[in-house]
């Protein structure tokens, strides 16, 4: 009977795939053995579907045990989500409030948000970290901080959830006396390739064997935005920018917006995102927080007129 199945059973069946067999489940588990195959043979005689095919040296999900294993994985997320929800709700509000920042985020929507969250919560300190990248996500992950507002991630962890707060433009630019600012028109990629580009390298291994963004087989690379920018006025390479950085730049003439073939006239919208542990999402204050952050207008540093 389908009734009678239950979170153990479920929790078994996906750490026995996770783990490669049921030896490995059991170890993980520190459960016997055979009491790992038991849960799993009940719950395949439960359910009525033979979930792994035993006819080999390791046990190999069958394509029924392929589509159920998404099922159980939700099922067993949900209800973690759940009671992590209620906790949250039953402890009331966060002894400090711990959160890491994109640094591509504006200052300005990070400290207007602030100032109305020490308003609202005058006895909950306040720790914020600005990071790039996947050094965003390490704090999350290492339980420093409670969630993230965080870029567009070629990967998102699947233990995490995300929110989409807000949009951030994005511009790619090259100081006056650059080569590049000299060309007219849309610049093809081709010509990019022959000039050294600055990129914003990841101090963490969230991001290894993935580029983003990288345009030049020739690249400086630096872990600091402030570091970028400097580069990038002294004309030692072209780059993406945010635009909040460099509009004053852009204005008083020490920054070129460079036309990209296959980059909008405008530039490119960065979508931003509060990312949390789906099992301990934040509590009343971190909550408030990134309500608060969506509040902010959706496309910050938009070009277009």
């Amino acid at each position: 009977m389908l009734d009678g199945v239950s979170l153990d059973q479920l929790r078994t069946f996906i750490t026995s795939v996770d783990e490669g067999s049921f030896s490995a489940a059991a170890r993980k588990l520190r459960r016997a053995q055979s009491a790992v195959s038991e849960l799993v043979s009940n719950l395949e005689e439960q359910i009525g579907v033979p979930l792994f095919d035993r006819s080999g040296r390791y046990p190999k999900l069958t394509p029924a045990g392929v589509v159920l294993l998404a099922d159980a994985r939700g099922i067993v997320s949900g209800v973690d989500f759940m009671k992590a929800r209620a906790k949250a709700m039953s402890s009331g509000l966060e002894p400090e409030l711990s959160a890491v920042i994109d640094v591509f985020l504006p200052i300005e929507a990070i400290t207007a948000a602030a100032k109305q969250f020490k308003e609202e919560f005058p006895g909950t300190p306040l720790r914020l970290y600005v990071e790039a990248l996947g050094g965003v996500l390490q704090p999350i992950l290492d339980g420093r901080a409670s969630f993230g507002i965080i870029g567009p991630l070629p990967v998102v962890p699947p233990s995490m959830s995300t929110e989409r707060l807000l949009d951030v433009g994005f511009l790619m630019v090259a100081a006056p006396d650059h080569p590049l600012a000299a060309l007219d028109g849309i610049i093809p990629k081709a010509e990019l390739a022959k000039h050294v580009q600055l990129v914003l390298t990841d101090r963490t291994n969230q991001s290894d064997g993935r580029e983003v963004g990288v345009m030049s087989p020739s690249t400086w690379r630096l872990a600091d935005l402030f570091a970028k920018h400097a580069f990038l006025l002294n004309g030692l390479g072209w780059g993406g920018m945010p635009l909040h950085a460099v509009a004053a730049d852009i204005a008083s003439g020490k920054l070129v917006v460079l036309q990209i073939e296959d980059v909008p006239p405008g530039g490119l919208m960065l979508p931003m995102f509060a990312i949390y542990p789906t099992a301990a999402p934040p509590g009343p204050a971190g909550r408030w927080l990134i309500d608060r952050l969506k509040l902010c207008p959706g496309k910050l540093g938009n070009t277009s007129r």
